[in-house]
């Protein structure tokens, strides 16, 4: 039961963080969507993807630096790579919930494309926080030590997470 309760309160960390560099991305994706929208003629979604890829920067920071800086740091390039492989995903599944209710049902207005940008932005953070945590930022392996006196090994405080 120990073990089990100590897995859990890292994941409930693992999730505040996630939460806390989200929020703040999700604060910055709606500020630049509506800053872009006003200042701009671009169409909706267009905007939308500018704010969504200055989130995507914001967040890469936030989460490599605080969220899972203790995540193993050896393949950076590969980190990249699928970090923005599944930014491209979420990309995709917030702007066509914000597509779909403006050119699907004609759902335009101001407030409209804020609420509709709001529910893609949530729809898509659940499959990043899913992809990022098993693909991207991945737990370094359980290391074993021996125990003074014997063949028993203890492992280390390191969370425990399934390597793909």
């Amino acid at each position: 039961m120990e073990q089990g309760s100590s897995g859990l309160r890292r994941l409930f960390r693992e999730v505040a963080k996630f939460g806390a560099v989200g929020g703040a991305g999700v604060l910055v994706n709606l500020g630049v969507f509506n800053l872009v929208r006003q200042a701009t003629d671009l169409q909706v979604v267009r905007a939308s993807v500018i704010a969504t890829v200055v989130a995507i920067v914001f967040n890469y920071v936030g989460f490599r630096y605080f969220t899972y800086r203790d995540r193993d740091k050896s393949r950076r390039t590969r980190e990249m790579s699928l970090f923005l492989l599944f930014s491209v995903i979420g990309l995709v599944i917030e702007n066509g919930v914000l597509y779909t209710a403006t050119y699907g049902f004609g759902w335009d207005s101001s407030l409209q494309s804020n609420i509709f940008k709001f529910l893609g932005i949530g729809i898509a953070t659940l499959f990043r926080f899913w992809s990022y945590r098993s693909w991207v930022f991945r737990a370094l392996p359980v290391r074993e030590e021996p125990v003074a006196g014997g063949g028993a090994t203890i492992a280390d405080e390191r969370p425990r997470q399934r390597v793909p």
